[in-house]
């Protein structure tokens, strides 16, 4: 029973090895306010060329910090952003893609 009494040090319940992974969480950070930008600006016709652009640039960030991820932590904000990017990648090139308008 010492696990019974053993502190919680880790600060979430998603980081399960105690140990700090910079890189893991920049692109964590990154993927998830890429996919925040690509979702809302999907919403305005106008905005395709942001919307599809950080879509695209947050599905790569957040497939490579899939395949570097070490905790369910990383992983569980990865795939958010994954989502939220891919819905905002599709709805922009829906309204336009990633050069419309523009040739």
């Amino acid at each position: 029973m010492a696990q019974a009494l053993r502190p919680n040090t880790a600060g979430s319940l998603f980081a399960t090895d105690d140990r700090p992974h910079p890189l893991q969480d920049t692109l964590m950070a990154v993927t998830l306010v890429l996919g925040a930008v690509a979702f809302i600006t999907a919403m305005f016709h106008s905005l395709h060329l942001l919307s599809s652009w950080a879509g695209l640039v947050g599905i790569f960030t957040g497939a490579y910090g899939q395949w570097i991820s070490e905790t369910t932590r990383e992983r569980f904000g990865l795939i958010l952003g994954l989502g939220a990017s891919g819905i905002g990648f599709f709805l922009g090139m829906a309204h336009g893609g990633l050069f419309g308008g523009l040739w």
